[in-house]
């Protein structure tokens, strides 16, 4: 089980970043059309400007049932180690597991 900490700093990651959204997006969009390089070097300030932790390079998975940030696979919202168990217990429908 992840630290409590850990999963609520993420939480507030996501809400920085869903608050930041349009303005990073907005620039970004700017930054192409500008032709001269002292203009994007301006409007590279601006994307500067939101806190780090808005970043959405700084958000990371999570599993859903323990909170461990690692090996986690997309299709489950797993970890490794938990979605084994619920194979092994036929808890995922369509899904078997590899035995050789």
């Amino acid at each position: 089980m992840a630290r409590k900490s850990w999963i609520q700093r993420e939480k507030k990651r996501e809400k920085l970043e869903h608050k930041y959204h349009l303005i990073r997006r907005s620039s970004k969009k700017e930054i192409r059309k500008v032709g001269l390089l002292n203009d994007q070097r301006k409007i590279h300030g601006k994307l500067q400007s939101p806190p780090r932790n808005s970043s959405p390079t700084r958000l990371r998975r999570r599993c859903f049932s323990t909170g461990r940030a690692r090996a986690n696979y997309r299709d489950f919202g797993l970890t490794g180690h938990r979605l084994r168990e619920m194979i092994n217990r036929c808890l995922l429908p369509g899904v078997t597991g590899s035995s050789w």
